[in-house]
């Protein structure tokens, strides 16, 4: 029975990493979208500061959504963890 909940366990956090691998691929995707559109609104010319600034501004955007995200992760991970000691706890105690 160990076994299992050793696996079903690593299922769980194999799981968690593929959807964070996920989120960072759409992340990357979406700013590879975002500077083409930056490219085609804005070609880049001899005076490239405010093409510059634009792409700069929206690089400190998804540094701090995807900070935030990994944040939320963490918590996340951290709370179950903690919920399933507190359960192996109250099991060993029984």
């Amino acid at each position: 029975m160990a076994t299992s909940k050793n696996t079903s366990d690593s299922t769980g956090a194999a799981n968690l990493v593929d959807s964070i691998e996920d989120i960072e691929q759409s992340t990357l995707a979406a700013v590879r979208r975002f500077i083409d559109n930056v490219d085609g609104a804005l070609p880049a010319l001899s005076d490239d500061r405010p093409r510059t600034k634009i792409i700069d501004s929206a690089f400190e955007m998804v540094e701090q959504l995807v900070g935030a995200s990994n944040n939320f992760t963490r918590k996340m991970f951290d709370a179950a963890e903690e919920q399933v000691g507190a359960r192996k706890g109250s099991k060993s105690d029984s």
